[in-house]
């Protein structure tokens, strides 16, 4: 059983535990998770079992969306509701201020990590470092939020969907939000809703999750071209070797062999496919 499962994860799980729960309850060696939900975090969580985490970091870069709750007037050590509150501000700025700061991270910028995260330093987690006192600051790295609609802000809370690149971290907008409104502000909830072209919708809790849901490898790619391999070109594909097409064209495939077996994807260029990965 190789391919994807969509989880519903729910709050008070750190998306190891969801990797582990899953490994137990259906007894697989190989499981991963294609991007990281903070405990307090809840939604969309994809799941790759066995020869699918080989496939992994083809989407580790992709984009994905939240539902966005942000408190206004306190600031807090994680920049989220699980940290404790180190400072707090009367609030006074308006709707209207509220919304035009939002929209103005529309695009790309460079974003300041928490000292609360997974990135690391030395070969070690920041959250660790910070748990213990010591708060070490990463560069900042270029993000770009794509889009952002239904803006509300209602009893010092803005909520809000958002559109984003790989690398942001939602923390610190809330964290940046309070400081370009005067007022300090920390994450008050975070619901993933999609990410790549995976919905929430389609995702199933822990509980809910069986084999069968499993979404094979290949249909994930479907938006490469699909392209079959004769036997003797198979051999040479799945060898490292370079098979020669009469396409002057560059562009990633979808590779199956006669029989209509995934066998991995390709990348042809100058008339050559190889393989990029392997089933």
């Amino acid at each position: 059983m190789n391919g994807f499962l969509l989880v519903n994860k729910e709050k008070g799980y750190s998306s190891n535990e969801i990797v582990q729960k899953i490994k137990k309850k259906f007894s697989l060696n190989k499981v991963g998770h294609l991007g990281t939900l903070d405990p307090d975090a809840e939604g969309l969580l994809i799941i790759a079992i066995n020869r699918a985490t080989k496939f992994s970091n083809y989407f580790l870069n992709s984009d994905k969306s939240y539902y966005v709750e942000i408190k206004l007037g306190k600031s807090t050590t994680t920049d989220d509701v699980s940290g404790e509150i180190i400072e707090e501000f009367e609030v006074k700025c308006s709707e209207d201020e509220v919304k035009r700061e939002i929209n103005n991270f529309l695009g790309k910028s460079f974003q300041k990590p928490p000292f609360f995260s997974a990135l690391k330093y030395k070969g070690k987690p920041l959250y660790k470092y910070a748990r213990k006192g010591e708060f070490i600051n990463k560069e900042p790295r270029e993000i770009e939020i794509k889009e952002i609609k239904n803006i509300s802000y209602k009893d010092k809370i803005c909520s809000f969907q958002i559109l984003c690149s790989k690398g942001t971290y939602i923390r610190s907008i809330a964290r940046d939000l309070g400081k370009n409104l005067g007022c300090g502000g920390h994450m008050f909830y975070l619901k993933r809703l999609s990410q790549h072209k995976f919905n929430l919708l389609d995702a199933h809790t822990i509980e809910e999750l069986s084999l069968e849901r499993t979404i094979k490898i290949d249909d994930f790619f479907k938006d490469y071209e699909k392209l079959s391999l004769n036997e003797e070109s198979l051999k040479i594909f799945l060898n490292g070797g370079r098979v020669f097409l009469n396409k002057d064209i560059s562009k990633d495939l979808r590779i199956y062999s006669e029989d209509n077996d995934f066998i991995g994807l390709g990348r042809l260029e100058n008339s050559y496919l190889k393989h990029k990965q392997l089933v």
